[in-house]
């Protein structure tokens, strides 16, 4: 597909970005995936970046399906029809990245894979009741709200570990990793002792052999402003929207 509007130019230099820190840290750059954030995005510009991110990670020699994650569920449900070929042709995995509603979880799990915004336990077992009258597993991250700020979702640090071992321990869910939002703060060493908290806490998981914690290696952490420091950290995943797409618009 053609791509006039500088998506693919854009997401290349993002992909630039993230190797270079990946490779500035001692990492691999092929363990950082980068997951389009697209957020007011219409279905027709979505599937653009999905061909940009396809050509790039082929040249990669990467055969992964394309990340893209969603804030609202609305625009979830919404562009799903139109994206539905390319998420059963393997191309395209869907991602839930916005704090999610118990009343949300139907519209929710019939089109994401992921969840990655599990932040209470309440909210764990009613996507796995859910999970488990569809007879299905579905891959979730549990987020942590590293910063403190009260603006943000997520459990405690403290409070992770212990979380983590409760969803891991419900059936119909595959604990993957640990999400989290950087601090909005213009002192690089405090965004980045958020992400490195985040990784803290995903090796304490690790480390604790707890049943069903054994695959919960993904940090999904670093946006346009950070992920660089998110990388240097440790992150698996960086969620990119702005850098890609341009400045949204300004709310009405």
């Amino acid at each position: 597909m053609p791509t006039s509007t500088g998506i693919a130019s854009r997401l290349a230099a993002v992909r630039e970005r993230v190797d270079a820190a990946a490779t500035a840290a001692g990492r691999d750059p092929a363990d950082v995936r980068v997951l389009l954030a697209t957020k007011t995005q219409d279905a027709a510009t979505v599937r653009e970046a999905v061909a940009a991110a396809s050509d790039l990670a082929a040249a990669a020699g990467d055969d992964r399906p394309v990340l893209v994650g969603e804030n609202r569920v609305q625009e979830l449900t919404a562009k799903a029809p139109d994206l539905a070929d390319l998420v059963a042709a393997g191309r395209l995995e869907v991602h839930m990245i916005g704090h999610l509603q118990r009343n949300k979880i139907n519209a929710t799990l019939a089109t994401a894979s992921c969840v990655e915004t599990v932040d209470s336990l309440a909210l764990a077992e009613a996507v796995a009741a859910r999970c488990a009258r569809d007879g299905r597993v579905l891959d979730v991250l549990v987020q942590v709200n590293v910063s403190g700020e009260e603006s943000k979702s997520g459990v405690a640090p403290d409070a992770a570990a212990a979380l983590a071992a409760d969803v891991a321990a419900l059936a119909p869910l595959r604990l993957r990793g640990f999400m989290t939002i950087g601090a909005r703060s213009d002192d690089d060493a405090v965004v980045r002792a958020g992400f490195a908290r985040l990784r803290t806490v995903r090796d304490e998981v690790l480390a604790s052999g707890a049943p069903g914690t054994g695959e919960a290696r993904e940090l999904s952490m670093g946006m346009t402003g950070d992920l660089e420091l998110a990388v240097a950290e440790g992150a698996t995943i960086v969620r990119v929207g702005t850098a890609v797409f341009g400045a949204r618009p300004a709310p009405r």
